[in-house]
């Protein structure tokens, strides 16, 4: 996708920290004699114009850069970067933005070289066009650098800066800046910057990117932390507070890879004087977070040191080990073990049920109260703690017999669906299934299944399974299979 143009954009609140940064990432680089490679993997058109139709269309550099240009009490690391935008509008008014590609050339020495890739089509034209006026202004002034003192190729900056590194110098400062059209941006930066690390584990690397509502976004930041470097700095700048809609460019944050020592006290010195020049609303704020690689799950969110997040929204408890909601993130703890539960518990629902989120898991009842009766009967499950009962022969209550209903002849209580009104001559048995019929000469046993009732011309053999009610002795019947046959 092509369809991203910074010529909206430049300028912008997002422009102004990338760029200051940038400058003083040079600074610090240009401390030492030896040379550096400076490498930017998306350099865009180089120079924008502020009049041009897309800037005006827009309007974004009047909340950004133009808000400094008359400042007469900037910090002296944003007093560095407005005089670098000034170096390019001699005039005084403010027309002409440097875009990264520029910054590096403006701050970096005679004997640094610089490596640019851009792959929009039409972009990397305006690119090689800046690059030649620039080389040609460079000989008027005399200066002439030792070969190519810039580079650009039309390719991927993510597939080229593999094949520079590490650089001859063993020096190099990373500028990487890709439009975030597409979500596999944020995947193809961190795996870019991880192979980047394994070629040349010494080299400074700094990653601008917007702070946007999308998830990869809110993530991007923690999956850096995570990346094999001595160390990281982590720098956010948020202009106002969202919008209810999601759109917009509130915030965005620079995150650099080894960074010089220098860095974080300059920017705990300029970012607060930043939020007051740029801010637009109640939400304007800054961050600034510093570390060493992290280790471990990938779910841990939010500053260092802090709680992994909780779910949240309409989140619900799949089980009682979950942790606190069905959406458990990754990294996150299973739980604290089984859930207390209070003496009340089980109460206020029918069954006895818990009714609290204190739901004990399966198998653990000990601590369980007793259920509440349904219909009479005794709740299933409940265990006779008395002892066993007259004419029970020491056996215990069967589950779920009626207490209160009469005995059997030998003293066995009763189903709970038997009928109370069995007579004699059963044999103590119970049925499991129906009701009882008393019939004489049956010896007393109970059906399986159901009631069974007399047919005539069967012989006694009943025409439905269930007891015997006529005494009779059992006679074969003629059947029927598939028409013909017995049945």
């Amino acid at each position: 996708m092509f369809s991203y143009r910074h010529a909206f954009h430049a300028g912008n609140h997002a422009d102004v920290l990338k760029h200051f940064i940038q400058v003083q990432l040079h600074k610090y680089m240009n401390q030492k004699d030896t040379a550096y490679t400076y490498i930017d993997t998306h350099a865009g058109a180089g120079v924008y114009a502020l009049d041009s139709a897309q800037a005006v269309k827009s309007g974004e550099y009047v909340d950004g850069i133009a808000r400094l240009w008359e400042r007469d009490d900037l910090p002296p690391a944003l007093a560095e970067y407005v005089d670098l935008v000034r170096s390019l509008n001699p005039s005084g008014k403010l027309r002409w933005y440097p875009g990264s590609p520029w910054v590096a050339d403006a701050a970096a020495r005679a004997q640094d070289r610089l490596r640019l890739f851009e792959l929009h089509p039409a972009d990397i034209r305006v690119l090689a066009e800046n690059v030649r006026k620039l080389e040609a202004h460079h000989a008027e002034q005399g200066e002439r650098a030792r070969g190519r003192r810039i580079l650009v190729d039309h390719a991927d900056g993510f597939h080229g800066l593999k094949a520079l590194l590490p650089p001859p110098s063993r020096r190099a400062l990373v500028l990487v800046d890709p439009p975030y059209e597409v979500k596999l941006d944020y995947k193809y930066v961190r795996d870019a910057l991880e192979e980047a690390l394994k070629r040349f584990p010494a080299g400074m690397y700094a990653v601008w990117y917007p702070v946007l509502q999308r998830m990869e976004s809110r993530e991007f930041a923690d999956r850096l932390k995570r990346l094999p470097a001595k160390e990281w700095l982590h720098v956010t700048l948020s202009v106002a507070g969202p919008r209810a809609d999601g759109n917009g460019l509130h915030s965005s944050g620079m995150f650099i890879l080894n960074p010089p020592y220098t860095l974080e006290p300059m920017l705990r010195e300029t970012m607060p004087y930043l939020v007051q020049a740029l801010g637009q609303d109640a939400g304007a704020t800054f961050r600034i977070e510093k570390g060493t690689q992290l280790t471990g799950a990938v779910g841990a969110r939010g500053a260092v040191g802090s709680s992994p997040r909780q779910p949240v929204g309409n989140a619900r408890r799949a089980s009682p080990l979950s942790g606190g909601g069905s959406l458990r993130l990754p990294g996150q703890a299973y739980g604290d073990g089984p859930r207390a539960r209070s003496e009340a518990d089980g109460e206020g629902e029918q069954g006895g049920r818990p009714s609290g989120p204190a739901r004990a898991p399966r198998g653990q009842t000990g601590d369980r109260g007793p259920r509440t009766p349904r219909g009479g009967d005794a709740a299933r499950g409940e265990r006779a703690a008395a002892g066993p009962r007259d004419g029970m022969q020491g056996r215990p209550q069967a589950r779920g017999a009626r207490p209160d209903g009469p005995a059997g002849a030998d003293g066995r209580p009763q189903s709970r669906t038997a009928r109370s009104e069995g007579g004699a001559g059963t044999g103590g048995r119970t049925s499991s299934r129906g009701a009882r019929t008393d019939a004489p000469g049956n010896e007393g046993r109970t059906s399986a299944r159901g009631p069974r009732t007399d047919a005539a011309g069967t012989g006694g053999r009943p025409t439905s399974r269930g007891p015997r009610t006529d005494g009779a002795a059992p006679q074969r019947a003629p059947f029927k299979r598939n028409g013909s046959g017995r049945s």
